[in-house]
């Protein structure tokens, strides 16, 4: 989280305990993956709380292994686990055909992302949020990309929930942008770890229905 690291630890550790029961609720090997999205949002909070402990007490080693661990969650990773995840648990066809377009939209700008992270240094900052100097995501092309990978492929699932999921993350992302530009990859990852509340539900629903036709049957 974008605030201190009290409340990133609090969020990690939150968001790891939903993670866990996520997982415990699925009953398909195809929804691991996605049911995955809150523990590792969950992960991610744990290295920004360590990012702003490396601020406070000054350490120098530990505040670069976070910096590039952030980024390589925000920048690289998300691009391609999100599309991945939806289309590993999508049944028909054309949709999942759909999704693997995306899923290579996502491996491209993570690639491209990926080689300047390598090539040049990255750095993070207090500025009131934690800021992360990576200028080349900013490029309009490259951010329309990384918005079509994370976001509108979840539009093409069949499910209403992972629509739902696609459309809060493109408004939460938008909000982040608009009001919290200079630290937008910080406050939004916090905005998007709000969704993982959104899956727990779903696979919590779900549950209860199952449960409730077992019931009626037996």
């Amino acid at each position: 989280m974008c605030f201190c690291a009290a409340a990133s630890f609090t969020a990690g550790a939150v968001l790891s305990l939903i993670g866990v029961a996520t997982l415990r609720l699925t009953k398909r090997r195809e929804e691991i993956f996605f049911a995955m999205i809150p523990l590792l949002f969950g992960l991610q909070q744990f290295i920004e709380g360590l990012l702003w402990l490396s601020f406070q007490f000054e350490g120098k080693l530990l505040n670069v292994v976070m910096t590039y661990a952030f980024v390589l969650f925000s920048h690289v990773l998300w691009p391609v686990f999100v599309p991945f995840s939806i289309g590993h648990m999508e049944t028909v066809p054309w949709r999942k055909k759909v999704i693997r377009g995306f899923q290579l939209t996502g491996v491209a700008v993570a690639a491209y992302l990926l080689y300047f992270i390598v090539r040049y240094p990255i750095i993070s900052e207090i500025r009131e949020h934690i800021v992360y100097v990576f200028p080349h995501f900013h490029i309009p092309p490259v951010l329309a990309l990384y918005i079509a990978a994370t976001c509108v492929s979840a539009l093409f699932s069949s499910q209403r929930i992972v629509v739902l999921f696609g459309v809060l993350a493109f408004v939460l992302f938008v909000v982040a942008f608009w009001f919290y530009y200079v630290a937008f990859f910080s406050v939004w990852c916090f905005f998007a770890a709000i969704l993982s509340v959104v899956i727990y539900l779903h696979f919590q629903l779900r549950h209860v229905r199952r449960s409730y036709m077992h019931s009626l049957i037996a």
